[in-house]
């Protein structure tokens, strides 16, 4: 028993490291071990599959400082754990809810980022691999979660078998030289084959005990939900396999996206029509696209096309502003102009699709304020001040639900700011979103004042809007806690 069990989970681990080339000879892998099963385990089977690689192992530990002498003691388990197996350990930390509270960010965006950075800094060293115990479990929860918040086959291709560090990709790289050839240096994901019963019957086959997180089971958290109730629940009553389902769904969509990234690639090479010098201008205003190459395409690569080009000059683009663009090319219009987020343009001219950003005027009436959660900031432009408050569940029910917000579906940091032609906003009670000067139209707002109307942005999404209820899809589940964004007027305060 001890033996199939062991034996046959490190050589299907063996089996996923050769398919996706993450490690060969000669690598350093720092192995990141927070404590729990699944990082203990990969660290347990890179030790035994180490001389089949021919690899150099090491542990690696960031301490978030969330749960006080809980946290200590995960890093005192796992130090103790390098010493046992005479590997060398490597130790980071950050105060994460300082971070959170500072950006706005929740605390498991602040927490990936801060640990992130160890990580990379690490493999600025003479570590050039970094593996986490990213299972097969997290790809299906993954996968599931960008589903339902709408996702492409960007979104469905999950978590990658191999990150590549940031300024890794040049070849000639003074940190690639320092290691394997010209070998990028990388975060890699040995165990996304495997599951996590798997991975605690191997645990429990060789004795080796771990530490378990208690904010694991915490079902305010997304993920948690989709892992003890939506997950099961599927497997239950639709398909026992769904876990697996869900990870071949990951594989296959990130086969294809490999694959037309590299055909938009080459199309967007001849698409662009560049300055001298090949040098795209920032602004846009020197960037354009051609529509004759676009007309040719099937609109699968087309919408490639144009988010490609958009996002080399650092714009993103929703789903929605694609859709009108392609809509535009069908046309019969020979030059029309289109106002997308964040003040950018896109023009069809001369057979040409030109982007541009619109400059700040002197004197405009725009303005943008980081507000954390919870916390406040004072808007000078608006005279008020803008609060994130936190609601505990018990109190939810004194509230109005049209303005609570859901803490789990926030991430990262929230701006307060006014509104910007383009903006959409889909109100709670309304059959489909429109655009904020739509809404204000209603309102019949006119001058100064609707052009400081204020929203609230997270992650490129209109969340608030002053006078309009939160969107459905963003509320608070009941019993849960939620946040509730009000504004004070100072003269009131």
């Amino acid at each position: 028993m001890y033996y199939g069990v062991v034996h046959a989970l490190a050589q299907s681990v063996l089996a996923y490291i050769r398919k996706h080339q993450l490690l060969r000879a000669g690598d350093r892998v720092g192995v990141a071990v927070s404590g729990g099963a699944d990082s203990v385990a990969l660290l347990r089977l890179l030790l035994e599959l180490r001389p089949q690689i021919g690899i150099v192992v090491a542990v690696i530990h960031f301490n978030h400082r969330l749960r006080g002498s809980e946290s200590d003691a995960d890093e005192r388990f796992v130090a103790d754990l390098a010493e046992n197996h005479q590997v060398e350990f490597h130790a980071g930390n950050a105060n994460v809810a300082a971070r959170a509270f500072k950006t706005g960010m929740s605390l498991e965006a602040a927490g990936r980022e801060l640990r992130y950075q160890f990580f990379y800094r690490l493999l600025e060293g003479k570590l050039n691999r970094i593996a986490t115990a990213h299972t097969l479990d997290d790809q299906a929860e993954t996968v599931l979660l960008k589903i339902t918040r709408g996702a492409g086959s960007r979104g469905l291709a999950g978590i990658y078998p191999e990150l590549k560090a940031p300024g890794s990709e040049s070849p000639g790289s003074a940190r690639d030289q320092a290691h394997s050839g010209s070998r990028p240096a990388a975060i890699v994901r040995p165990l996304l084959s495997v599951r996590h019963d798997q991975v605690e019957a191997y645990l429990n086959a060789i004795e080796q005990n771990w530490r378990e997180d208690p904010s694991n089971g915490d079902l305010r958290h997304a993920r948690n939900r989709v892992r003890h109730r939506i997950l099961p629940h599927l497997e239950r009553d639709l398909n026992p396999a769904v876990r697996e389902t869900l990870a071949e769904t990951a594989e296959i969509a990130r086969a294809e996206e490999e694959y037309w990234e590299q055909e938009t690639e080459r199309l967007l090479e001849s698409a662009w029509v560049l300055p001298e010098g090949n040098q795209v201008d920032q602004t846009g205003t020197r960037a354009r696209l051609r529509i004759d190459v676009l007309r040719t395409l099937p609109t699968a690569l087309a919408r490639r096309l144009v988010r490609r080009a958009a996002e080399s000059l650092g714009l993103g683009l929703e789903f929605r502003h694609v859709e009108e663009i392609l809509c535009t090319l069908r046309s019969a219009e020979q030059e029309k102009a289109m106002v997308l987020a964040n003040s950018w343009t896109v023009r069809l001219a001369k057979q040409e699709l030109q982007f541009a950003k619109m400059p700040a005027v002197p004197g405009s009436p725009n303005y943008q304020y980081r507000l954390s959660v919870p916390g406040s900031i004072e808007v000078p432009q608006t005279g008020s001040r803008f609060e994130a408050l936190l609601v505990s569940p018990m109190a939810c029910g004194g509230y109005n639900p049209d303005d609570l917000l859901d803490p789990a579906r926030l991430e990262g940091e929230l701006l307060v700011r006014n509104w910007r032609p383009g903006d959409r906003f889909w109100p709670a009670h309304r059959k489909a979103p429109k655009k904020i000067k739509e809404l204000l139209e209603e309102r019949h707002l006119r001058g100064v004042e609707r052009k400081r109307w204020p929203v609230v942005v997270n992650r490129g999404d209109l969340v608030w809007v002053r006078g309009f209820a939160v969107p459905c899809r963003l509320r608070p589940q009941e019993g849960s806690r939620a946040v509730w964004i009000r504004e004070v007027r100072l003269e009131a305060a």
